[in-house]
């Protein structure tokens, strides 16, 4: 069966809401964060990166949010959650499954950085690294978080969902970036379309099964 080792408040919680969208069936090991936000070392052992999302089926250890959904969807799908080979939507889907993680999330990660920084400094150096983490802020990465939400809004303007008008694992895929935006990148002020997106994934039924068997979940909330 395949197996989600999932940790608490992270990106396998998508791992989980897309499995129970496809009715797959599955197991979870549970990992907690340490007091210092990190993964535990247990999970070393299922990849040598030692980070979650990471899935086992069938022999295979697979990493990488994108990874894992591409697997998921070409494994279990039958054709569901994907547009079909060949048309505008499917390359749609193929460019936001690889756009959240590798475009979208270094801004907010930065930001989630900058702002811990000067709370995590030595009291003498505290002064020194708020001044530089919030110019990094001003100057970099609050203009950059401002233009891929607007792109965001943009894009969400022309369909209803990411890769066109159907739900797809681009949606999926693309929901811990939103959600991270709405945390601690102001996305409800101006950006009416992707507050809409995630009202729209919140209340889907796999969601809500994938929230009860994940535990509590705070990216976003």
């Amino acid at each position: 069966m395949l197996t989600v080792h999932h940790l608490n408040n992270s990106r396998s919680q998508r791992v989980l809401w897309l499995l129970e969208e496809l009715g797959v069936p599955y197991e979870i090991v549970r990992y907690q964060r340490q007091p210092d936000m990190r993964a535990p070392k247990e999970l070393r052992a299922i990849h040598p990166l030692g980070k979650s999302p990471v899935i086992t089926d069938n022999g295979n250890t697979i990493a990488e949010s994108g990874a894992i959904l591409d697997y998921i969807i070409a494994t279990y799908g039958n054709g569901r959650l994907i547009p079909p080979a060949g048309t505008p939507e499917r390359l749609r889907f193929t460019y936001w499954l690889h756009y959240a993680e590798g475009s979208a999330m270094t801004p907010l990660l930065l930001k989630l950085l900058f702002t811990l920084m000067p709370k995590r400094a030595p009291a003498l150096l505290r002064p020194l690294v708020r001044k530089v983490s919030n110019t990094a802020l001003s100057t970099l990465v609050n203009p950059q978080i401002k233009q891929h939400m607007a792109y965001w809004e943009g894009e969400l303007g022309k369909t209803e969902w990411f890769a066109g008008n159907e739900f797809t694992g681009a949606d999926i895929q693309m929901s811990f970036p939103l959600e991270a935006a709405a945390a601690r990148g102001g996305l409800e002020d101006g950006h009416p379309k992707c507050v809409a997106f995630l009202a729209r994934i919140h209340a889907r039924p796999a969601y809500v099964r994938a929230l009860e068997k994940g535990g509590p979940y705070q990216v976003g909330r």
